[in-house]
C-alpha cells in the first residue's frame, strides 16, 4: 500500500464542520438573546424579563440552531 493510497479521512467532509460552526453560532446568538432584563436593586421587579424576545424568540433561534447541527453532522458529502 501506498502513502497516497493511505489518505487521513475525517469522520465528516470540511462542509460539514463549515455547517456545524454555523449552528454554533446560531445557539451563541440565542443565549446572547435570552440575557438582560436584570435589576440592579433585588427587592424591585422589572418586567422586562417576560418579554417577547427573552421567553419566545430566543428559546425558538436556539433550538433552530440545535436542529441545525442534527442538519449538519447528518448532511452526506457530495461525491468526487
Amino acid at each position: 500500500m501506498n502513502k497516497d493510497d493511505k489518505k487521513l479521512e475525517f469522520a465528516l467532509a470540511k462542509e460539514n464542520y463549515k455547517l456545524l460552526l454555523i449552528g454554533f453560532a446560531i445557539i451563541i446568538i440565542g443565549f446572547m438573546l435570552m440575557m438582560g432584563g436584570g435589576s440592579e436593586d433585588p427587592t424591585v421587579f422589572d418586567e422586562d424579563i417576560f418579554s417577547f424576545r427573552r421567553i419566545t424568540l430566543a428559546p425558538m433561534v436556539v433550538l433552530f440552531g440545535f436542529a441545525f447541527e442534527i442538519y449538519a453532522i447528518m448532511k452526506r458529502p457530495k461525491e468526487k
